[in-house]
């Protein structure tokens, strides 16, 4: 069935705004707009990156209001994402407006406006959808009259998203909600077969599947062998200037972004403008490097997954990956957004082996913990009696980042709900679904060797991802690099040495601050509030922060014994008290050495710093008995530390210098300092060798 005359000629408007005024739907475009005009349509579109998925919705939007239809509500993962497609939507002649956490004190506004039908399209969060206040205001008010609900990135209501944003799965409540004449499109660039048959599954048994390929010809792929940390830095130092156009080079972590930001300026200054991206920035430095990025003011940015789906900037003219995303899936996301209106960008990988570590960490880090999830349902209260976040965390000791994500996985479930007061049970049980976790747990490692797959090159890489996402139109692409057998021209292999001692040495003077924590965990612990005065210690340093690169090698080296890596560790130490001292409340009187994984290393470098400050140093040797691990909640941890640090030296009426090899929650920098200051100690300055990430 073809649109009607009068249907067309709206639709060309809004294309010809979009695209040009020789631009025209293509005919899977063509197809998706049919049938979202059709009350009770279910449309599912996955095409790839740059495809034009935006352009379906805009422009059944304007037909439908044409022809006085309610408004259309986008669930839209990203902020960068949501500003795009707000300025997309009036480009397409459509109101448009967004409610999301950077713009709290518009939201009364916008939700007026919608009322009184003066917004065409409103884009929404998945956590704003699931928000009980949201929805009594609005859903429940316009709700029945929506002209068209949009699920964007949908492959996330999948399994796929249980870690991405549990709140997407919620879109199927919102489904129940809606008015069975309301037409629903779910659009993803990432859906391999059994994805796009629960998506499917889920907006209805009639839905309609537009699948396209989804190689990319203007994409040239590359991938570098296995480089050192610090050699990956290198690497793009020497290589930004020689990459065409402006460009995203990716990071893992948020102090990746920000020391490969300094490593760039170490060596080119000012002459190569580049700018750290990720999800810590408030909103307004966001958007303003967003545009500087689109404006070809800045080469590139630097950035963690934050800058991802949806940010559109057409001549993007290269995509790097220091570290691999552990799936394809991510992937293949992230390099979408080069080239989308350009004949040719570059896409370079620079994979380690430490990137496996990472990986497997992910693999499993949002799985529920059973007993945890057991822990939070009995501190939970009945309707009458809803909780904060802050208090749950207290009472049940577990972080507050692990809480706030198990909430929305039991509320996913039914067992809890949010209202505007807090969260309380439901009564419904809870139970583990082991075989379902893993299920997922199998399938992230399947992604994972993908990737490790892809890093390896042992076929064609375009061809390696598309396969990975069911595309029945796989075959060798001809531009990679493992079809060329060489790199893009230009591109090279090898760092100059140069460059990385230039930037191991710029990244060391760093100086990382360690906050103390200032609340005790209650659970397992017992106490519960703030620490009191005299138990806490003063904000100290950390030497080594995360995996960072220009210690990875050195610090694998001292924790082999290496007498010259450990040298290097202990001068650095020296360096950093240099720095430091003009903030002590008073010099050290005495320096205690506190091995928490490595005591060797841990008394080497407490003997030097001992030396070269002529202070007494007293080692603490920590009882024999089971370590805290990765699974273990804050108020576990405190308390095994509690257990295990007893019998403290002779501290008195000293200042000490805390030095404490490793420590990655600081629980146990935190019950050291407070059994040292219960034996006397005046004050406890921290020195933390290696915060791990």
């Amino acid at each position: 069935m073809d649109l009607s005359p009068t249907r067309t000629q709206v639709a060309d408007r809004v294309i010809a705004a979009l695209a040009g005024d020789d631009a025209a739907l293509r005919d899977d475009q063509l197809r998706a707009v049919t049938a979202l005009v059709t009350p009770g349509s279910r449309v599912l579109v996955v095409q790839a990156t740059g495809w034009g998925k935006s352009a379906v919705y805009w422009t059944a939007t304007a037909i439908r209001r044409h022809e006085g239809a309610g408004p259309t509500l986008v669930v839209s993962p990203l902020l960068s994402l949501m500003r795009d497609q707000v300025a997309a939507a009036e480009r397409a002649g459509l109101r448009a407006a967004t409610v999301n956490s950077s713009n709290v004190g518009d939201w009364e506004t916008i939700e007026g406006r919608l009322r009184d039908g003066d917004i065409d399209v409103l884009l929404v969060s998945p956590e704003r959808l699931a928000n009980p206040g949201f929805g009594r205001r609005v859903l429940d008010s316009v709700g029945g009259d929506l002209g068209l609900l949009v699920v964007d990135e949908a492959h996330a209501v999948s399994d796929w998203g249980h870690d991405f944003r549990p709140d997407y799965r919620r879109v199927a409540d919102v489904l129940q909600r809606l008015n069975p004449d309301t037409p629903v499109l779910a659009t993803t660039a990432t859906a391999n077969a059994r994805v796009t048959a629960d998506v499917a599954a889920q907006l209805g048994s009639a839905t309609l599947v537009l699948r396209g390929p989804l190689a990319r010809t203007s994409l040239r792929l590359n991938v570098l062998p296995d480089m050192t940390p610090l050699d990956r830095y290198g690497w793009v130092v020497d290589n930004i200037e020689r990459l065409t156009g402006s460009g995203i080079v990716y990071v893992l972590t948020v102090a990746d972004a920000d020391r490969l930001v300094e490593a760039v300026r170490a060596v080119h200054g000012d002459d190569v403008a580049v700018a750290a991206y990720t999800g810590a920035l408030d909103a307004d430095t966001r958007h303003r490097l967003e545009d500087s990025l689109r404006d070809n003011e800045i080469k590139a940015l630097i950035a963690t997954s934050a800058l991802g789906m949806g940010y559109d900037k057409p001549d993007l003219g290269f995509v790097v990956h220091v570290g691999s995303p552990p799936s394809p899936v991510a992937y293949y996301q992230q390099v979408g957004r080069a080239g989308r209106a350009i004949d040719t960008a570059e896409v370079v990988l620079l994979p380690s082996t430490a990137d496996r570590g990472v990986w497997d960490y992910f693999a499993t880090a949002t799985i529920p913990d059973p007993r945890q999830m057991s822990t939070l349902l009995e501190a939970l209260g009945g309707p009458d009696d809803p909780m904060s976040v802050p208090d749950l965390e207290a009472r049940t000791g577990i972080r507050r980042t692990r809480v706030e994500l198990m909430l929305k996985q039991l509320a996913v479930d039914g067992a809890v709900e949010r209202t505007t007061a807090g969260w309380h049970g439901t009564g419904i049980p809870w139970t583990y679904d082991g075989d379902h976790y893993d299920g997922i747990i199998a399938t992230r490692r399947r992604e994972a060797d993908i990737m490790s797959a892809y890093t390896r090159g042992e076929r064609c890489l375009m061809a390696l991802l598309t396969e990975s996402l069911d595309d029945p139109d796989t075959s060798p692409c001809g531009r990679c690099s493992v079809c060329r057998g060489e790199l893009s021209p230009g591109l090279t292999d090898s760092v100059d040495p140069t460059t990385a001692r230039v930037i191991a040495a710029e990244l060391r003077t760093a100086a990382h601050r360690w906050e103390p924590r200032k609340m005790w965990p209650g659970g397992a612990f017992g106490s519960r509030g703030r620490i009191p005065a005299g138990q806490l210690a003063e904000t100290g340093r950390v030497l080594i922060h995360a995996d960072a690169p220009e210690w990875a090698e050195t610090l694998r080296d001292a924790h082999a014994g290496g007498p010259e890596a450990v040298s290097e560790i202990a001068d650095a130490a020296v360096s950093t008290l240099a720095g430091w001292r003009s903030e002590w409340s008073a010099r050290p009187d005495v320096i205690v050495a506190l091995g928490v994984t490595d005591p060797t290393l841990t008394v080497a470098v407490a003997d030097h710093v001992a030396a070269v400050g002529r202070l007494p140093q007293r080692t603490w040797t920590v009882a024999d008995r089971p370590r805290p691990d990765r699974e273990s909640s804050g108020a576990e941890e405190a308390a095994l530390w509690r257990d295990l640090l007893t019998d403290p030296p002779e501290v008195a009426g000293a200042t000490v210098l805390l030095l404490v090899d490793s420590s990655s929650t600081g629980w146990s920098v935190t019950v050291a300092a407070s059994v040292l200051r219960s034996a006397g100690a005046r004050a406890v300055l921290p020195l933390v060798v290696h915060r791990p990430a």
